[in-house]
């Protein structure tokens, strides 16, 4: 299982560099950002920055979005990057939230969706693609390698993931729910005639190092909140007892709006229908010896990559512990004599 850190880039910039190359240091192989350029810093601007101060680490949005940007201009930033720090970027894309919803906008349709992955996926590898009627290719552009992983919770949304994504982003880590979801993407890369073990399995979530269970609820209950943003998309959709998992609708029943000027931090406002037992199953809390359990039963059920969230009062701890005890415990090693 691979490891990674999502970070928000807020100012000053060089703090965020700074968490990626403590992350790099710490053993994780991932830093992702945000992306919501109202909200925050510009991430690819960082993403340079944080690239240059590392060696090993790859680096991408946690996720961009079709509508905000166009592209080609995407696909231009991630093929610049990869030409400048040698293909150490990736790409986690979805329909858009804060980044679309703050500028009063909706996220894109599904069909936007897929024809965004396949022109940004073409171009940033270096190969010609079909779009708005002529054939574009970046002439400067040789050799850039960029994997597209796709975020979703729909059933529609999982099927195009499966059909199209070199990776899935599930952003909560409750293991039946993932479980399910892995299933159903799994399911779809099959019947589209596609490896389903050539994609890659991301779960996102929380991430805290403590033994105090009440403040570290209190400083991850935001993460239900931003969850029930795109459930309650789905439950406009399908319907409170659809083909979702009930144990992902039941509980925003109490959701009474969302205070974006707080999105995905800990005072966040608008979060407190958002019950202690969906922060215990969305977020990895606790001792070390607890998040080892649980990300054991994530990667038994097909986790390719853990990534913590890091929007707490305990970063640069949290890193440490992983680095010192969690990430080797669930690390395949050699033996130097047998």
């Amino acid at each position: 299982m691979d490891f990674g850190v999502v970070l928000q880039t807020h100012p000053p910039a060089a703090r965020s560099v700074q968490l990626a190359q403590l992350a790099e240091a710490h053993g994780f192989s991932h830093v992702w950002t945000f992306d919501s350029h109202l909200l925050w810093e510009e991430p690819y601007v960082i993403h340079s920055a944080m690239l240059n101060a590392t060696k090993r680490i790859t680096v991408g949005p946690f996720v961009t979005n079709p509508a905000t940007r166009d592209w080609t201009v995407t696909a231009s930033v991630f093929a610049t990057l990869n030409e400048l720090y040698g293909n150490r970027t990736i790409c986690g894309i979805g329909r858009g939230d804060s980044a679309v919803r703050v500028t009063n906008g909706k996220p894109t349709t599904l069909r936007e969706l897929r024809e965004a992955i396949h022109v940004i996926r073409e171009l940033a590898n270096s190969r010609p693609v079909e779009y708005n009627g002529a054939t574009l290719q970046f002439p400067w552009s040789r050799g850039s390698q960029l994997d597209v992983w796709v975020a979703a919770y729909g059933p529609l949304a999982l099927k195009l993931t499966g059909e199209v994504g070199d990776g899935f982003i599930l952003q909560l880590a409750d293991v039946d729910i993932a479980e399910w979801m892995i299933k159903v993407v799994r399911d779809a890369a099959a019947a589209a005639g596609r490896d389903p073990d050539a994609i890659a399995f991301c779960v996102a979530a929380p991430v805290y190092i403590g033994d105090d269970l009440e403040h570290m609820r209190n400083q991850c209950r935001w993460f239900g909140g931003m969850v029930g943003n795109h459930v309650a998309d789905i439950v406009a959709k399908y319907g409170a007892n659809g083909e979702v998992p009930q144990a992902l609708t039941d509980y925003i029943a109490g959701r009474k709006g969302y205070d974006y000027n707080t999105h995905g931090q800990s005072d966040n406002d608008h979060v407190d229908f958002v019950p202690d037992e969906i922060v215990d199953r969305f977020c990895v809390l606790g001792s070390a010896s607890d998040h080892i359990a649980k990300l054991q039963r994530l990667r038994e059920i097909g986790v390719t990559q853990f990534a913590g969230y890091l929007q707490h009062d305990n970063k640069e701890e949290t890193m440490r512990v992983y680095g010192e005890t969690v990430i080797p415990a669930l690390t395949d090693r050699a033996t130097a004599k047998s």
